[in-house]
């Protein structure tokens, strides 16, 4: 049997790289059925675009939401078969100097059940390389809803980047009663001036243990989702850049768009948003 262009239906399978009895089976499959795959894959495309570091879960669950009826091992095989499984991660860089004579304070934050916000708030630095120069991001994070609550991006680790970064928490959230605020033991966040700043508000203070990063991992997984989902994918030019860049990674992207398996796949915004309603709801 051969086309119209003369081809042969072997020859047309072997350029389209499948089996004689694949390419029967496609001329089957009805063109409603052809479209839908094709979307799908388009979509799967356009989130591992948007979302590199998303594997399966996420992906699937992201499909969901923009209304695909589909299943976890479905996702799974054509990601494989598009090659759009997520980037592998590198190790991460640790840059807290706990070496200090400052008071450290006793880790709070290991014993808590979580059951709203602003109860406990997680605080962490990391470094970001731009072309020239090495940057430093401090933020703070609400550990119920993993929200981003206040970051600062300047040139130095001094105390004002952390300061800047708290304040900006303080100022979005005030300071309800019983909240506690952790962090590792580094010298920024011991300074007179920040637990100053904590004590001024009635925020108590909580401490990871000595030479245990773990305890403060929410912080840690932020940081990753930040470089590989951002920094990684960007070279910064200059300090105003990489403001702006970061800015809308946090405020727009992360806060409001990226969906957390913590949070039953949605963003912290989102999140919050149901936790109040829900609040609202049981309180009337």
């Amino acid at each position: 049997m051969s086309a119209g262009n003369g081809l042969t239906v072997g020859r047309m399978a072997q350029l389209a790289e499948l089996s004689r009895a694949g390419f029967y089976r496609f001329l089957k499959l009805p063109e409603t059925a052809l479209d839908k795959d094709m979307d799908l894959r388009d979509a799967m495309q356009r989130i591992a675009l948007e979302w590199p570091s998303y594997g399966r879960p996420r992906i699937t669950a992201e499909l969901r939401h923009q209304g695909w009826t589909v299943n976890h091992k479905r996702v799974q095989r054509l990601l494989r078969e598009d090659n759009l499984l997520c980037i592998r991660k590198h190790q991460f860089v640790v840059t807290t100097d706990s070496r200090h004579g400052l008071r450290v304070y006793p880790n709070l934050a290991a014993e808590m059940v979580l059951t709203g916000v602003n109860q406990l708030w997680r605080a962490d630095i990391t470094y970001i390389r731009l072309q020239d120069e090495f940057v430093y991001l401090a933020v703070i994070l609400d550990a119920y809803s993993r929200k981003v609550i206040g970051w600062a991006l300047d040139r130095h680790m001094e105390d004002e980047l952390t300061l800047a970064a708290l304040r900006m928490a303080i100022s979005e959230r005030g300071a309800p009663v019983g909240l506690v605020h952790h962090s590792d033991r580094g010298s920024q966040y011991a300074s007179n001036d920040y637990t100053d700043l904590l004590k001024q508000h009635g925020i108590a203070i909580s401490m990871s243990r000595k030479a245990n990063p773990w305890d403060n991992a929410q912080c840690e997984s932020f940081m990753k989702t930040l470089k590989y989902e951002e920094v990684l994918r960007n070279e910064y030019r200059n300090l105003a850049e990489a403001r702006v860049a970061i800015h809308a990674f946090i405020e727009q992207v992360y806060n409001q768009k990226r969906l957390h398996s913590a949070l039953g796949y949605l963003p912290p915004v989102e999140f919050e948003k149901r936790e109040k309603e829900a609040a609202q709801r049981q309180a009337a």
